[in-house]
């Protein structure tokens, strides 16, 4: 793809998605003042799956990226559980909640403050990440409500080859809740959005990003030997994909 090209479709795709959170932003603050709480939240989860279905499907008609996320839709019907992807970029959980209408995601609290993205993330019931006994008992509510929850055990995008070290989070809400860990694989072969890529810096394009799932763990008592069962499969099943970016630019190093 040519260099105008890719240009062009950066800004049209991240125009696409500012465009679509400044249409939501003031009905979803109304909708969270006037609609019963559980509904609310069941229309706002829609209405994001909705949303980000329509981003990818835009960034795929442009040509800016290529999209193999169907394996997702397996776990539209299979109950409650953490679903628990590595985390290479920042389109991953637009990836994830694209194609699952009951998740909810735990999220940074700033994020929850955000301008564009907070009023959206607060009428879906969106959980923040803190403080953290909050988080926890928050998620095993929404779980034990038959909510899937949408968590990535490294906590933050990988730095490290072939992912970060992966916090204890993952197990302690699933033992909580007595439900399973689903291990979710985000392969790609650019570095675009990971940590440290500027939001308007160009990426060659047109960009692969392909999801499939993982091992499925069953909740255990001892959340410290379940958590390094997680990190060992990730960073086997990543280290070990066909499908890697390129090195880290030198000045994300």
């Amino acid at each position: 793809m040519s260099r105008p090209r890719e240009f062009a479709c950066l800004y049209l795709g991240l125009g696409f998605l500012g465009i679509e959170c400044l249409l939501w932003l003031p009905a979803a603050a109304v909708l969270a003042l006037l609609l019963p709480r559980a509904f609310g939240q069941r229309v706002g989860r829609r209405v994001i799956c909705f949303g980000f279905d329509l981003y990818l499907r835009w960034l795929a008609w442009l040509g800016a990226c290529r999209f193999d996320v169907s394996a997702l839709d397996r776990l539209r019907d299979a109950g409650p559980m953490v679903i628990a992807p590595n985390h290479p970029c920042l389109l991953d959980a637009v990836m994830v909640l694209s194609r699952l209408p009951r998740m909810v995601c735990i999220m940074k609290a700033s994020l929850m403050n955000n301008p564009l993205l907070g009023a959206a993330a607060r009428l879906a019931g969106y959980i923040r990440n803190e403080p953290t006994l909050t988080m926890v008992m928050a998620a095993v509510g929404e779980l034990g409500r038959g909510s899937q929850l949408l968590l990535f055990p490294e906590g933050t995008r990988s730095v490290c080859e072939p992912i970060n070290p992966c916090l204890p989070s993952a197990a302690i809400i699933a033992g909580r809740a007595r439900v399973p860990v689903q291990v979710v694989l985000i392969e790609t072969d650019s570095a675009y959005l990971s940590k440290g890529w500027p939001l308007f810096r160009r990426p060659r394009m047109p960009i692969t990003y392909r999801v499939r799932l993982g091992r499925r763990f069953e909740p255990i008592d001892d959340h410290e030997a379940m958590t390094r069962r997680i990190e060992d499969y990730l960073a086997a099943e990543v280290g070990a994909s066909s499908l890697r970016p390129p090195p880290a630019p030198a000045s994300r190093r």
